[in-house]
């Protein structure tokens, strides 16, 4: 009897067991429907998060993934082409050009015409706004012309310290940009003889029809009227894009928010680079006598008569004209 029972008993065990082992074994996975899945992401669906953001309930970005093409196959190459390219280009000008010399040479009288102040301004932007293009390039491109030729650490250490500087040197050229807008726009108001300005290329060219024409120009040219507005307008656009970039945290942007910023931040970028190179060819090669007007703040007479004409004529006729003693 006790071995009945016995054998009873162990029944009851095994078949408990073999009724537990079937309530635990996992049921077979369901497919996800991707199609489906991506529409309801499409339509608005959100996740769960604990970070309190606005955006941060948004499980996957919906925007164009060409958008990310655009930067990384077009801008990025674009900014290269707009720095080295503009180089070679001006390099080729200035071989079967020349530059533009003074018909009457130098006076050795030295007319004012920045204070230091503004000397002091244009560098605060102008230092910064070069290393930012320098930076930026190897940030943007430099996996083009660069990071094949070095070592992966010396890659990663380059990028690392590139971006810290790009984002310190941000400051400084933000600063910069908005003394040089504020205080330099009543010089730059566009007038009706800039058009002929531009007609004549400033009077820059030195062979056909164009040699030795120099248009009307006030205290600053056509040409430099164009420089100031463009760096006007895309360094409010770089400058706001950045700080969008650089603090994150403190402007709590969208995904997709980021993403313009990143790409108009760029696009600005390759603007303000190659307007740049014009700007700087323009006053250390291309005009004679110019650069001294960025150094000491005077420039010589007959400077000002050929490329200034009625800047020089005014301050002339309202007894503000002040030689260097």
């Amino acid at each position: 009897m006790n071995k009945l029972f016995t054998r009873i008993g162990l029944a009851f065990v095994l078949l408990f067991s073999a009724l537990s082992f079937a309530a635990d074994k996992p049921a077979p996975e369901q497919p996800v429907d991707n199609g489906l899945l991506w529409a309801q992401l499409k339509d608005g669906a959100t996740g769960y998060t604990t970070s309190q953001s606005e955006f941060h309930a948004m499980p996957i970005n919906s925007y164009d993934l060409r958008v990310l093409e655009l930067r990384s196959d077009w801008l990025a190459p674009g900014l290269t082409a707009a720095l080295f390219g503009m180089i070679v280009i001006f390099a080729l000008f200035i071989m079967v050009n020349g530059i533009s010399k003074l018909h009457h040479g130098f006076s050795g009288k030295m007319v004012h015409r920045w204070s230091k102040f503004d000397i002091s301004i244009h560098w605060l932007g102008a230092i910064p706004c070069l290393t930012l293009i320098l930076t930026g390039l190897t940030l943007l491109a430099g996996r083009f012309f660069l990071q094949p030729f070095v070592s992966e650490g010396f890659w990663a250490s380059f990028v690392s310290i590139g971006k810290q500087i790009h984002n310190i040197m941000a400051f400084p050229f933000m600063l910069g940009w908005l003394l040089m807008t504020v205080l330099w726009a009543k010089n730059q108001m566009p007038k009706m003889y800039d058009v002929k300005w531009f007609l004549v290329v400033g009077g820059y060219i030195n062979f056909g029809p164009f040699k030795g024409k120099h248009p009307d120009a006030g205290f600053a040219n056509a040409g430099e009227k164009m420089w100031f507005w463009t760096f006007a307008l895309f360094g409010l656009v770089i400058s706001a894009s950045g700080l969008l970039l650089i603090f994150p945290n403190l402007f709590e942007p969208s995904r997709t928010l980021s993403l313009i910023s990143l790409v108009l931040h760029s696009i600005s970028a390759i603007i303000i680079c190659a307007f740049s190179i014009v700007h700087i060819f323009m006053a250390t090669v291309m005009s004679e006598g110019g650069m001294d007007c960025m150094i000491s703040g005077y420039c010589d007479e007959n400077w000002a008569t050929q490329h200034h004409n009625l800047w020089y004529d005014e301050i002339k006729a309202n007894g503000t004209l002040k030689y260097r003693d």
